[in-house]
């Protein structure tokens, strides 16, 4: 149970590769855990975890299994949640238990409580895996693991035990301790008198001698007595405080018999430890927040589907119905729209798209949304979309637009150009490419050449590409492109309009170049013939005017 893991099947040792950090900007990542959970450490956790890109299918669907079950059975998710808080106090105690400084009566009262704690992590997940149908192989691991030691661990006599122990030392209610003073009546020495298994109270003579201690016309420098006072060590390291250092060695000292008792009862369980629970505490974090929010969008009508991992040497990526998953969440904020979904399929006769369109014709939010499907398939979340069948990619790279603040030294087409070199570099033809208006920010000639080279090393590379553009020209010479050395083979993408308006939709097609143009300036009325209309109407209304005034 030492390695065992949610996210890896036995026998598999993690093998990721890290995402870059303008591709977890560029897909939006940490907009998307800002919406997942609204605990910090929870976002935190999920994006280093997400950053990690699997690309073993084994993996992939050992993960599509364990999240589906954790998505299906909101029963289990709850108890887990529960237990989340527990597994946290375990992990606490940790520290405590390997405390070798601490007094040994300490050390077995924090064991006792380790065992507590673990107890019931075991007998809440025992249970709740006990009552769901479970298929992932990862939870029927789980699920025997915690058979084994709820059945062959003595769970019933370690119940008793943990109470009957735990009531012995919790017997201690005060302690008496006992000042010596030297000839000018200074406190040099102190010791335990007694312990005592009542609360302690003021009688007799003690109760007099507190009396004229607490005089108002005494002088108390600066100290009060309201009854008991409790000791404050901050500040001392462990072993620096005589009295606490008398304290536990008189306690240990006085309960002899019942140390002997605790060591003897607890070493039959000495091999249990909920340890190996607490490694989990991310993993469950992860596709417990992650469920949820797939719950809530797929409660709004809105599909996402468990994926179909394909072998990596397919380099296919075929999807009916995607969608950008920042839609949805724009949905649970409360935003009125429409979702339009789309179809998409790579394959060696159409591995790279050039898309063109109009401006926010929906060309960057479909290009960041193969970014974000495949990063979630490969984490195996269910993705946005109504069917999926994706061969793994060794990693996404993305270039879109740069802040200002970057291109400062080496201009804009000079750091553009160094993204693009760096790409080049690392990417392998089984990785996604995403190129979002890329080249935009020089002169047109100038981007279009390099544009064109790009795209003959893209298909030289083999890799799936979604090059979004505003250079129609470079769509309109597939012929040319794909005459070239290469075995996959570039196709022409458009986002579509309908009757001036945006329909988002997304379809294979030659560039519409100017159309795109003249639908949207027939939609504002500023066509030549609607602009001369327009003109011909004032002057006319003007005439009309002036000659009423004549009259």
């Amino acid at each position: 149970m030492e390695n065992f893991s949610l996210l890896y099947p036995a026998g598999k040792e993690p093998s990721f590769t890290t995402l870059g950090d303008d591709t977890c900007n560029d897909l939006s990542l940490e907009y998307l855990c800002d919406h997942i959970t609204e605990s910090e450490y929870e976002q935190n956790v999920i994006k280093r975890m997400i950053m990690k890109l699997e690309s073993d299918p084994e993996v992939i669907r050992y993960r599509c299994d364990v999240f589906e079950d954790i998505l299906k059975y909101p029963s289990l998710r709850d108890k887990i949640k529960e237990l989340l808080e527990q597994l946290d106090y375990l992990k606490d105690l940790e520290k405590s238990v390997k405390d070798n400084t601490a007094a040994p009566i300490w050390q077995l009262i924090n064991r006792l409580q380790e065992l507590d704690v673990y107890v019931n992590c075991i007998t809440g997940i025992n249970q709740s895996l006990s009552e769901n149908p479970i298929k992932s192989e990862g939870l029927k691991q789980m699920k025997e693991f915690v058979n084994s030691v709820y059945n062959e661990s003595g769970f019933e006599n370690l119940n008793e035990d943990i109470s009957s122990l735990m009531r012995e030392v919790g017997q201690i209610r005060s302690v008496s301790l006992g000042v010596n003073l030297d000839n000018r009546m200074r406190p040099v020495e102190v010791g335990i008198v007694s312990l005592n298994d009542t609360k302690f109270s003021r009688p007799g003579l003690l109760d007099k001698f507190l009396d004229f201690a607490s005089k108002k016309n005494e002088i108390h420098g600066g100290t009060s007595f309201d009854g008991m006072t409790k000791i404050h060590t901050v500040g001392k390291a462990a072993g620096d405080d005589p009295l606490m250092n008398n304290l536990s060695r008189v306690v240990t000292e006085m309960l002899g018999s019942t140390v002997k008792q605790l060591k003897n009862k607890l070493s039959r369980y000495v091999n249990i430890s909920g340890y190996s629970l607490t490694k989990l505490i991310p993993e469950f974090i992860f596709y417990i927040r992650w469920a949820e929010f797939c719950g809530k969008v797929m409660e709004l009508g809105v599909p996402m589907v468990k994926p179909n991992i394909l072998e990596p040497e397919k380099r296919e990526l075929t999807v009916k119905g995607i969608y950008n998953l920042k839609l949805a969440i724009q949905l649970l904020d409360g935003k009125k729209l429409d979702i339009i979904r789309n179809d998409i399929e790579f394959n060696k006769e159409h591995g790279i798209y050039i898309m063109t369109g109009p401006n926010r014709g929906g060309k960057t939010t479909f290009t960041q949304a193969v970014g974000i499907l495949s990063l979630m398939a490969q984490h195996g979340i269910y993705v946005p979309a109504e069917s999926v069948d994706i061969a793994p990619c060794d990693n996404i790279y993305t270039h879109f637009p740069a802040d200002e603040n970057q291109t400062v030294n080496l201009g804009r087409l000079g750091e553009e150009s160094k993204r693009l070199s760096e790409i080049f570099s690392a990417a392998t033809d089984k990785s996604i490419l995403l190129f979002n208006e890329s080249l935009a920010t020089t002169s047109f000639a100038e981007g279009l050449y390099i544009a064109k080279d790009v795209v003959r090393a893209l298909r030289y590379l083999g890799a799936r590409t979604v090059f979004n553009t505003h250079m129609h020209e470079l769509a309109m010479e597939l012929e040319v492109m794909n005459s070239l050395e290469g075995d996959i083979k570039v196709a022409s993408l458009i986002t579509g309009i309908h009757e001036g308006q945006r329909s988002y939709k997304v379809f294979l097609a030659p560039p519409e170049g100017v159309s795109y143009a003249r639908d949207i300036a027939e939609k504002y009325g500023v066509t030549f013939d609607q602009l001369k209309d327009s003109i011909g109407s004032k002057h006319a209304e003007k005439s009309a005017g002036e000659n009423l005034s004549d009259k």
